[in-house]
């Protein structure tokens, strides 16, 4: 427990210095209860009165469990910029090496009344190796590319392949992935004009480039084949102002649902290092795994488009503590399943403090 103090020890404390619960305190009950299924304020107060016997154990809690109105106001007043480098010093100790993807995740409940339409929107970083969140930045003013440059700055990339989708397909985008040390794979479209055109008519034209097939695959009523070309491109770098270009990859696509034709779709990719075809396959496909791991888990298990936390910081601390609480449930040994830890957690205390206990 005492990593995790660690952790928590550098946050500065913003409510005044007669507050009666340690702040320390109060995020590791929040955790812990975020471990167990909780998602709300109120709902981190029953848990604490629930396990009091447990948390005392490690906790002084000289003052009981501090009420939902004191997790609120913590919260609400805490800078998100702390407990975002928590999850980055966390995720740290694992390495970042591999795929990290980078993708936008709407909060849909986090609105300030009257702007339904416009509610929180947060960058989440993703290594497709460990299955475990590497960062978070608000996107200023739902600017998503912004909330991207943002968030790559705080990187260390050394060692990694970063993919993103079509909208990050930009030459910042790419001057700061290689600023950082990492390379990248890009998703490129018809938006980006003349670079597009050109980087498929290198794929059309190329003589000797590598090709890769992936067997059929078939799930949930639909069948798909994919396959994978690459050729070296490195003269569009100069050509159009593109960092680092040196190669571009496409990959075809035939999915058929059941008693249908199947249907082809061709993607464009740019890369900055020189890859086989078959790489390029599995680099795709790992870059899907911030939707299905990352945001299907948080919407899904922890709720998180229903959280409806909308006043002060409470929203982008909230969405950190639950990718803290992924974190700590991958980096745990038990049931494979994230919901099945979960549930570990809420029922076993043992695999609670286990879980506690692993942090970095």
């Amino acid at each position: 427990m005492r990593k995790l103090r660690r952790l928590l020890r550098p946050l500065k404390d913003p409510r005044a210095d007669n507050t009666r619960h340690d702040l320390a305190e109060i995020l590791i009950i929040a955790l812990a209860a975020t471990l167990a299924g909780a998602k709300t304020c109120t709902e981190f107060e029953f848990f604490g009165r629930g396990r009091e016997e447990l948390l005392r154990g490690f906790l002084e809690l000289r003052h009981g469990i501090p009420s939902h109105d004191t997790f609120s106001t913590v919260f609400r007043a805490l800078d998100p910029k702390g407990l975002e480098a928590v999850l980055r010093k966390f995720s740290k100790g694992f390495g970042i090496k591999g795929v990290v993807s980078i993708d936008g995740k709407t909060l849909r409940g986090a609105f300030t009344p009257g702007r339904r339409a416009m509610p929180l929107h947060m960058v989440n970083v993703w290594a497709a190796g460990t299955r475990m969140a590497l960062a978070q930045s608000k996107a200023p003013n739902r600017n998503e590319v912004a909330g991207v440059l943002k968030v790559l700055a705080l990187l260390d990339l050394d060692g990694a392949l970063v993919t993103a989708d079509a909208l990050h397909c930009r030459p910042d985008t790419a001057q700061a992935i290689r600023k950082r040390k990492g390379h990248y794979v890009l998703a490129i479209k018809s938006n980006r004009g003349r670079l597009f055109k050109a980087a498929k008519a290198l794929i059309d034209t190329a003589r000797k480039p590598t090709r890769a097939s992936q067997r059929r695959t078939s799930a949930h009523g639909r069948t798909e084949r994919r396959q994978a070309i690459v050729t070296p491109a490195s003269q569009l770098a100069e050509q159009f102002g593109f960092p680092a270009i040196a190669a571009v990859g496409r990959i075809d696509s035939w999915r058929a649902n059941t008693g249908k034709a199947a249907k082809h779709t061709a993607r464009y990719f740019l890369a900055s290092r020189p890859l086989p075809a078959k790489k390029l396959l599995e680099v795709v496909r790992a870059h899907w795994g911030i939707e299905n791991n990352l945001h299907w888990v948080l919407d899904v298990l922890f709720d998180e488009d229903a959280c409806r936390s909308r006043k002060g910081h409470a929203a982008e601390n909230l969405a950190a503590i639950r990718k803290l609480a992924i974190n700590t449930l991958q980096a745990t040994p038990g049931p494979v399943r994230t919901s099945h830890k979960m549930l570990e957690a809420r029922w076993n205390n043992d695999f609670l403090l286990r879980a506690l206990t692993h942090m970095r």
